[in-house]
C-alpha cells in the first residue's frame, strides 16, 4: 500500500488497464485540496515522476501540479476515472510495468 492509503491493486482491472497507457492529452478535474489552491481544469501536457502540467482554458500558462495527495477525475478515451496521485507516482515509462503486472514502486 502506498502513503496515500491507495494501492494499485484497489484499482479495478479496467481502470488499470486504462490509466496504464498515454495519459497526454487526457481531460482533468482536480478540485481544490491541500495541493491546490483552487480548482484545476484542462488538459494533461506533460508528465513527470511527481506532476502533471495541466492546460487550462483561459490561463496563459500551463499549471504545474503535484501527483502527491492528488484526487480527481481524468477522461481516458470515453472512460471518466478517479484520479489518485499516488497510485500514480511513478515514472511515465514506468507506469505499465507497474499498473499492468503490480510491479516494485521504481524499477532498478
Amino acid at each position: 500500500m502506498s502513503k496515500g492509503g491507495v494501492a494499485a491493486n484497489e484499482l479495478s482491472p479496467a481502470a488499470r488497464e486504462a490509466l496504464a497507457g498515454e495519459l497526454i492529452g487526457c481531460a482533468v478535474v482536480l478540485p481544490a485540496s491541500p495541493a491546490l489552491r483552487e480548482r484545476v481544469e484542462g488538459t494533461i501536457v506533460d508528465e513527470s515522476l511527481s506532476t502533471f502540467v495541466v492546460r487550462v482554458p483561459g490561463r496563459a500558462r500551463p499549471v504545474r501540479v503535484p501527483k502527491t495527495a492528488l484526487e480527481g477525475t481524468i477522461v481516458v478515451g470515453a472512460r471518466e476515472l478517479p484520479l489518485r496521485g499516488e497510485v500514480l507516482r511513478v515514472r511515465p515509462e514506468d507506469r505499465t510495468k507497474r499498473l499492468l503486472t503490480g510491479g516494485p514502486r521504481r524499477i532498478r
